[in-house]
């Protein structure tokens, strides 16, 4: 059974992948939900910063923190490069792939936005 560090850990990991999919993807949204664009902007923001500082989310150390509380393994980087690097990077997280990441980060949201004041006009 499941303790509620482990719970802990688990919920910030989810809430973290969904704040990544909600920058990435949340100009696609708009078009449905226009009023979202008051979340979504910062969130993009964010994101961005994120990407191009080379620094982690808040979330990452909290993870790790609700982690070592519940005697799990916790990780060094970002939640990106922890989860989401294997998958999606070849051999780990460098700052060029972060730099990829950025442009794909505002490519996708580029379109998305261009969709939004598409259907606008």
């Amino acid at each position: 059974m499941k303790t509620w560090y482990q719970l802990g850990a688990d919920g910030v990991m989810l809430l973290h992948f969904l704040f990544i999919a909600f920058a990435l993807f949340g100009s696609l949204l708009l078009l449905k939900w226009p009023r979202l664009i008051w979340l979504h902007v910062p969130a993009l923001c964010w994101g961005m910063y994120i990407e191009l500082s080379g620094h982690i989310c808040p979330l990452t150390p909290l993870e790790n923190h609700f982690r070592e509380l519940a005697g799990e393994a916790t990780y060094y980087g970002g939640f990106i490069a922890h989860y989401l690097g294997p998958i999606i990077y070849p051999a780990g997280l460098t700052r060029g792939w972060q730099y990829f990441a950025f442009a794909v980060l505002v490519t996708v949201n580029v379109a998305g936005y261009s969709l939004y004041l598409r259907k606008r006009r």
